[in-house]
């Protein structure tokens, strides 16, 4: 697929995801393919002397291995996994203290949303939303106990695009700020956090990084060693890490992230130009399209957009769910990412926990569908929701 003016690809990339970490030398077996380590505990030669791990919670061969190529895509020095997103986002947040604030993107991923204000809330840490597409309303919401910038681009369900460069620059110039990047929709391979001056890229590996919906996983990748070491502590005291097979799993699907990568990309910007013609449509909400009012943006600081997009059509409630409803090859489900491709209502589903209020603040309203573009024919796709346009309106 052509460049279409967005960052070439960084060299390399597939293969640091198909080596990284995977030294056979690593193994007295050399065996190519890291082997899955289940065991819990391991071996001491002497009291309180081990040879690298001691207890699974705190250090796994096969969690290692994954950490270890998950942080050499991201262009970082140390890679964190965790038993889901949202446990790697309740770890950041243990970073904070009683009375810290965090200043988060007011599109976020609902689960995030509710995290913090139902529970992160309940520990005396604030945290105010605000659009980051408007850097003058990022600065005026710093406050002097601000601690954590929280932002997601593109954001979830908008699609909105935020310039990484400008938010690092606002909080740096305000102290030491730490700014986390929520990097699921576009992974490392279309776009490195890190490399703008965030100081940590947060993933749900769940979704592309995993690519197969068969495993829930989460990962926190940093350059700075003091940050990693107060991490790892967090990581061990917590304890909400992953089993070594869920590793395996990722780590293996790590290897075809390029080139699952390329077909969503490729088929989902097909998709969003043919909606953009649809007569029942309105808006499609897509980073790779001229008209998305972020497009010079996201030229400037992602390699193109993944399959995941939203759009809104004429009708309401009732035509989103006869056309979701009536979707053959789309399955109706939550989550995104994955080889097949999903359809999903918002404002009753994914951003069901998202107050009312701020919902229509935000306009996820009735009319607004999240697609998941998977790996299946792009023509058998368009054919899809044509004939479920057809039965709806």
């Amino acid at each position: 697929m052509e460049n279409q003016g967005f960052l070439k690809q960084k060299l390399g990339f597939a293969t640091i995801a198909i080596h990284a970490g995977q030294d056979p030398e690593k193994w007295t077996s050399a065996a190519v393919v890291p082997p899955i380590v289940t065991s819990t505990t391991f071996k001491q030669p002497a009291p309180a002397e081990h040879t690298g791990f001691e207890y699974g919670r705190s250090g796994n061969p096969s969690r290692n291995t994954l950490e270890e190529c998950l942080a050499a895509l991201d262009g970082g020095k140390h890679g964190l996994a965790f038993a889901s997103g949202l446990a790697a986002t309740t770890t950041l947040v243990a970073l904070l203290n009683s009375g810290d604030h965090v200043l988060s993107s007011d599109d976020v991923y609902g689960g995030t949303n509710r995290l913090f204000r139902q529970v992160t809330a309940r520990q005396g840490i604030e945290t105010t939303f605000t659009d980051f597409t408007k850097i003058d309303k990022v600065v005026e919401a710093i406050k002097p106990n601000t601690k954590m910038i929280w932002l997601e681009t593109p954001t979830n369900p908008l699609l909105k695009v935020v310039d990484i460069e400008a938010v690092v620059k606002a909080a740096k110039k305000r102290g030491n700020i730490l700014v986390v990047v929520d990097n699921t929709f576009l992974t490392s391979y279309l776009q490195r956090p890190l490399d703008f001056g965030a100081d940590v890229v947060m993933y749900s590996l769940t979704k592309y990084m995993n690519g197969h919906s068969d495993v829930i996983m989460g990962a926190a990748i940093v350059k700075d060693d003091e940050l990693n070491e107060k991490l790892r502590f967090l990581q061990n005291a917590m304890g909400a890490v992953p089993s070594p097979f869920d590793c395996y799993l990722v780590n293996r699907s790590l290897k075809t992230l390029a080139l699952r990568m390329e077909r969503h990309r490729e088929s989902s910007l097909v998709i969003a130009k043919w909606l953009e013609k649809h007569p029942k449509v309105t808006e499609v909400l897509h980073p790779g399209l001229p008209s998305h009012p972020q497009h010079e943006i996201a030229k400037r600081q992602t390699s193109g957009h993944s399959g995941v997009f939203s759009f809104n059509h004429t009708g309401g409630l009732k035509e989103s769910r006869k056309f979701l409803s009536s979707l053959k090859i789309f399955t109706l489900a939550e989550s995104l990412g994955g080889y097949e491709s999903l359809a999903e209502l918002p404002s009753v589903m994914t951003h069901a926990s998202v107050p009312a209020p701020q919902r229509a603040e935000l306009g996820i309203t009735d009319s607004l569908v999240r697609l998941s573009v998977g790996l299946e024919d792009v023509e058998d796709l368009i054919e899809d929701l044509n004939q479920a346009f057809k039965a709806s309106f």
